[in-house]
């Protein structure tokens, strides 16, 4: 899982030594499979936010299970980011980055793990009418 894990961050933009912080391994493991996949290497020194996908994809940690953590996350307020004066729900950001669409009415982790961020498992209201619909039938 962790390949997988590092992957995703190596394609965020997120250097080697940021991604063997983020996910407690050994930065020639990083290195070799940015080698691998021919990913180039990211030039030194700070890199500020260039997007509010961006921010989520530096923040959000990865488990080993396959779901996405946000740090101090508030599982009854939400927590939010601020970028470039906007600020937006961490899940409605991870929703538009796993549907290509800004959600409609409340996002929530539709996953069953209490917290998870992960883009592809988070539900706006459509989704989960749509998912009452199929097992009610």
């Amino acid at each position: 899982m962790t390949r997988v894990a590092i992957v995703e961050l190596l394609h965020a933009g997120l250097s080697d030594k940021a991604i063997a912080r983020q996910l407690h391994i050994g930065r020639p493991r990083v290195r070799d499979l940015r080698a691998e996949l021919d990913i180039p290497k990211c030039p030194p020194g700070y890199k500020p936010a260039a997007s509010i996908d961006d921010v989520f994809w530096r923040r959000a940690q990865p488990t080993d299970d396959g779901h996405l953590t946000w740090p101090g996350l508030d599982l009854n307020r939400g927590s939010y980011i601020n970028h470039a004066g906007r600020k937006q729900s961490v899940h409605r950001i991870a929703f538009r980055i796993g549907n290509h669409r800004d959600p409609v009415g409340k996002v929530r982790t539709g996953c069953g793990t209490a917290g998870c961020i992960h883009p592809r498992h988070v539900d706006d209201q459509p989704m989960r009418d749509q998912y009452r619909a199929i097992f009610a039938a």
